[in-house]
């Protein structure tokens, strides 16, 4: 008896051809197999990390609260600031931490235990002042434009490890921000799945918990061989619209997806599930409760993920935007993160996954050393830092600089089409070959900029 959608898949005749879609017949030709296009694929060179984590931090943290150290701020408190306003230290001290001796704030003292793993880069620029331009640039390239975020490039340029699962997968996105994880003019399939919504992680995060993991992933009506037989008809008729009018993306997008989901009622559901993780593992990620246990699910979700085979996954999580009350509750932000991306480094770390998994973290810009109504900052889009972790780049190493009050970058600057262009070249891609013909001219994440930042590279 034919029990899984896998076993079904192997058995039904290649004629529909779905099977190659699908790459997975045993019988399939080569030739058949490489139309999959989540198949793997070789890098333009060498990769330093096959796999990316990013933990978004959506509202600007700031980094002369957090990673970039500036004694002279605090020296000069309560003066007038280069653009006007009061200067403000943090309320955080800053620490030398590791054998590296990387300043880090106290505001993140999880997080700092792991500084020898950390590449801290202190002088971001992007062009945008403002959380939705700057967002959709750190994700897209570009914030005047819907363009292909991030993610979607790396899983064009590189596919996927799991014919089962989505190449890219969004955890818990913020609502109304489908263009930081879609494809834009690359085709459908290599756009992200979102799971979750709104920053709250969904039902299957929890041990014991009941829900679905993503929505419609089971069907209740129909059994796998009726959902096949279904699924036959509707192929059978987009590939009969696809041999009529020769090129349509949107029906080839469809087929692919269709077959996609028809797998992942096997796959997503049971790796959702995370009653199978020990007490430990789910203390250490700070997933099992308190302030920490909906980030904590989701750091341990991604970890599942990338083990799994999924190439890239985005974390977010807000709100980081403190305009006021910044004591309080940027405290209560990095209190809520601290410890399960700690718990994210350790685990990847002694699965021996960190190696090759790129893990990186940042918000859209930073924020301004002077304060805003009295206990606030800012925007500062000039200067700010980001920060990764294995995948290739060196431990325990400080990039850049902004000046001695952290209002812009002055040495090294990094600006976001270097800091993507530097993220492909980790994942063995040349930025500048990987492109996309769309009306009329070759598109790149990076348009006709970016330059590598070949000093973080181990």
């Amino acid at each position: 008896m034919i029990h899984s959608r896998r076993q079904i898949l192997q058995s039904v005749s290649a004629g529909f051809g779905y099977l190659a879609f699908a790459g997975i017949s045993s019988n399939a030709s080569a030739a058949e197999q490489s139309t999959n296009p989540l198949a793997p694929k070789s890098p333009h060179f060498p990769a330093r990390a096959k796999r990316v984590i990013f933990l978004c931090m959506q509202g600007g943290p700031s980094h002369v609260d957090t990673f970039d150290y500036k004694p002279q701020l605090g020296k000069d408190h309560g003066k007038r600031g280069k653009y006007g306003g009061s200067l403000l230290k943090s309320p955080w001290a800053f620490r030398q931490r590791g054998e590296s001796g990387l300043w880090i704030s106290d505001i993140f003292p999880s997080v700092a235990d792991h500084a020898d793993d950390l590449c801290l880069i202190r002088s971001m620029q992007c062009d945008q002042p403002v959380h939705p331009g700057a967002m959709t640039q750190m994700h897209t390239g570009t914030a005047q434009f819907i363009r292909p975020s991030l993610g979607a490039w790396t899983l064009y340029g590189l596919g996927t490890e799991n014919d089962s699962l989505p190449g890219f997968v969004s955890l818990s996105p913020p609502a109304g921000s489908s263009r930081n994880y879609g494809s834009s003019f690359l085709p459908a399939i290599y756009g992200g799945t979102k799971v979750g919504r709104g920053g709250r992680a969904a039902a299957r995060f929890t041990r014991g918990g009941s829900g679905d993991s993503v929505p419609d992933i089971e069907n209740p009506k129909l059994s796998d061989q009726q959902q096949r037989k279904q699924l036959d008809l509707i192929q059978a008729l987009n590939r009969d619209k696809l041999r009529r009018e020769k090129y349509q993306p949107g029906v080839e997008g469809v087929i692919e997806s269709y077959e996609l989901a028809f797998r992942m009622q096997d796959a997503m559901p049971e790796l959702m599930d995370t009653s199978g993780e020990s007490e430990q593992t789910l203390a250490m990620y700070g997933a099992d409760d308190g302030p920490t246990a909906n980030f904590g699910r989701q750091c341990l979700l991604a970890r599942r993920f990338v083990e799994a085979g999924v190439r890239f996954v985005e974390v977010t999580h807000g709100n980081w935007d403190q305009h006021a009350n910044l004591s309080t509750d940027h405290q209560a932000r990095a209190e809520a993160c601290d410890k399960p991306i700690a718990g994210l480094l350790k685990d990847l770390k002694q699965r021996d996954l960190l190696k090759d998994t790129l893990v990186i973290w940042g918000g859209e810009f930073g924020r301004t050393p002077a304060a805003q109504n009295g206990d606030g900052r800012n925007h500062n889009n000039r200067g700010y830092t980001t920060w990764m972790a294995g995948g290739g780049v060196k431990g325990g190493f400080s990039y850049g600089a902004t000046d001695e009050h952290g209002y812009e970058a002055v040495e090294n600057k990094c600006h976001i089409h270097d800091w993507h262009a530097t993220i492909l070249h980790l994942l063995g891609l040349d930025h500048e070959q990987l492109t996309y013909r769309y009306a009329g001219r070759d598109f790149r994440l990076t348009d006709v900029h970016g330059n590598v930042m070949t000093d973080i590279v181990a």
